[in-house]
């Protein structure tokens, strides 16, 4: 199989060298059935690079391991780990499993997009921030649950959303602008 160049996914973006260097590391042989193995490693270190997963990332990435992009989709939506669209610099994540979710989480989700005039699944303008619904963080015990990035708040009730962003973005040394 040819290398087939696109232009989005050559010399223009530095992650995609970054990509190949790990990608040839790996030294996939196209004729090893086992090759599959390292495309869970090979996508979470493209999703490091590039902070989410595009088509033309999976393009590449499928064409590099000799599959076709429905194999490497396929991975992509079946982890919940796994992005296609990118995530705010701050990351706001719900829990909505079943413990959350009897304990108020989608009145939570509620509280925080209001408080950043963003639907779950959205990004700001600015691309500071982006909020997601999670089916389980696997933190029942101090349902609800938040994560910020890969800060966990527990116990939290509705009216809250403002407080945490604030008391996050004090905690991480960042201007305060909450809407």
């Amino acid at each position: 199989m040819t290398e087939q160049k696109n232009p989005c996914c050559t010399g223009s973006n530095p992650g995609y060298a970054e990509l190949d260097t790990y990608i040839d590391a790996l030294k996939i042989d196209p004729r090893d059935p086992e090759r599959k193995e390292m495309l869970i490693m090979t996508l979470h270190k493209a999703q490091s690079i590039f902070g989410y997963l595009p088509s033309e990332v999976q393009k590449y990435v499928a064409n590099k391991f000799s599959i076709p992009h429905a194999d490497v989709s396929g991975v992509i939506s079946f982890y919940n780990y796994f992005h296609t669209t990118p995530k705010g610099k701050t990351n706001i994540s719900i829990c909505m499993g079943t413990a959350c979710y009897v304990n108020g989480s989608d009145k939570i989700l509620q509280d925080f997009e209001k408080a950043l005039g963003i639907k779950s699944g959205g990004v700001t303008e600015d691309g500071r921030f982006s909020i997601e619904s999670l089916r389980c963080v696997g933190a029942c015990g101090l349902a609800p649950v938040v994560l910020i990035n890969d800060h966990v708040y527990g116990k939290v009730k509705q009216g809250q959303a403002e407080k945490i962003i604030e008391q996050y973005l004090i905690e991480f040394g960042e201007e305060v602008e909450v809407q």
